[in-house]
This record gives structure tokens, C-alpha cells and sequence, in this order.
């Protein structure tokens, strides 16, 4: 298969370009079933969460078709979208992959909750138990939290007591916000998930609370280190069971 390792740079634009381009050319017809995403990722030097961005991108701009259980299926010509992989969104965020978002918040995010437990004043403390609240009903509900999840880590940034770290915190969420997050998410949020989330955030909370800056750093990063496996072991369960 013609395909050429790539360079460290966006990877998963180079990657879908490389897809696009073999599907335009001709190597793989409509409805025919691309490699499974390790062969991929093997071909091209990459890794599979770097594949697994591409896919997604292709499939939000209706290049390739998701069967749960079965594989990615290229679409017939009438179905395909524009020629570029789209973005996170509108503004701060459009080139960045999901998965490598999940893993610049994990280093920040850590510092930013780390800054917040020796910061946070009692009002601050109540925004987050508030939103940890919202995200508890709504869970329960089987709704997806995201409203409260959001409003939980603005809360925390808002109490580290710097401005250019909450501002990275609020362009994450704007990021959160474009397609291929939220295409992402249809594969890996569900009810359990959401529950661990909140028990995840509930030991943040805690550390904060507590005024434990080592302990809240700690909770944080396993939040997000458990997010980021989530999202990529509920891929393989979907697509290469």
C-alpha cells in the first residue's frame, strides 16, 4: 500500500490528506473497507491514536463510515465532503487534535488545580461544588454532563489566581466544543463514564477543598490520564472488537 510515513506536525491532517488522497486516486473504491487502524498506523510510523484523529476527521466531513463492530468503510463519491480535514472549532484550538488536547491538559490542567487549592476562597469552592452537583443530576439522568463539566474545570482555573492559565483553560473547552471532539465523545461517553467522571472530580474537589496543592495536582492528572484511555479504548471496542 502506497502510503508514506509523516512528520510530527498536526499528524492527523497529514494523515487524513494521505487517506484522502489514496481514496481520490482510486486505491480504495466506495464502500470498500479501509486497513484496521494498527495496520494503519504500523504503514504510516505513527500512532494509533494519531490514525484514530484522522478517521474521525474523515468521517465528520463524510469521507469514511464508522460500522460499530465492523470497520471504516469508504463512502461513495456523492457522500464525501470538502477536501480538508476540519478543525476543533471556530478560533483558538482549530488544528489540535482531541487526543493531544486531552494530553496538554492533563500538564496544565494538573498545575492549574495544584495553583487553586492554595488560591481558592470558600466562594470558589462553592462554584466548583456546584457544578460537581449539576454534573452528578445530570448524570444520574443518563444527560450528558458536559455543562457541568465544563463549568467545574472554569471554576478551578478562576480560583489558581492567573489569568493566562485561565484563559488556557477556557480555550480548551472552546476546542472541546468542534467536531471531532464531539465525535469523539459519541464513542466514548456514556453513563459509566460519566460516573467515573464524577467520582474523578468529587477527589479534585476534595484536594482543593483542603487546601492540598500536591494532592489536587495528583487527582487531576489521573482525571484526565483515565479520560484519555476511555477515549481510546472505547475506539477499539467500537471498531475492532
Amino acid at each position: 500500500m502506497p502510503l508514506q510515513t509523516v512528520e510530527s506536525n498536526r499528524l492527523y491532517r497529514q494523515i487524513a490528506e494521505q487517506l484522502r488522497g489514496l481514496i481520490t486516486g482510486g486505491e480504495f473504491e466506495g464502500g470498500a473497507r479501509l486497513p484496521a487502524e494498527r495496520d494503519l498506523a504500523r504503514q504510516l510510523g505513527v500512532s494509533r491514536p494519531s490514525v484514530r484523529e484522522a478517521l474521525i476527521a474523515l468521517e465528520v466531513e463524510g469521507w469514511v463510515e464508522v460500522r460499530t463492530g465492523s470497520g471504516i468503510y469508504v463512502q461513495p463519491p456523492h457522500r464525501r465532503g470538502g477536501a480538508r480535514a476540519p478543525g476543533n472549532g471556530n478560533g483558538t484550538g482549530t488544528d489540535w487534535g482531541p487526543l493531544e488536547l486531552m494530553r496538554a491538559r492533563e500538564l496544565v490542567e494538573g498545575e492549574v488545580a495544584a495553583l487553586a487549592a492554595r488560591h481558592a476562597r470558600k466562594a470558589h469552592v462553592a462554584a466548583m461544588a456546584g457544578a460537581l452537583e449539576s454534573m452528578r443530576e445530570d448524570a444520574e439522568a443518563g444527560i450528558e454532563p458536559r455543562a457541568g463539566d465544563e463549568a467545574f474545570h472554569t471554576a478551578i482555573a478562576q480560583a489558581c489566581g492567573n489569568e493566562v492559565l485561565s484563559d488556557t483553560v477556557r480555550s480548551y473547552w472552546s476546542a472541546r466544543h468542534g467536531p471531532l471532539f464531539s465525535r469523539l465523545g459519541d464513542y466514548f461517553e456514556n453513563p459509566a463514564s460519566w460516573s467515573a467522571a464524577v467520582v474523578e472530580h468529587e477527589a479534585v474537589l476534595d484536594a482543593i477543598r483542603s487546601h492540598e496543592p500536591q494532592a489536587a495536582r495528583a487527582a487531576m492528572q489521573q482525571h484526565l490520564k483515565k479520560a484519555t484511555t476511555r477515549y481510546s479504548a472505547s475506539w477499539r471496542r467500537a471498531n475492532h472488537p
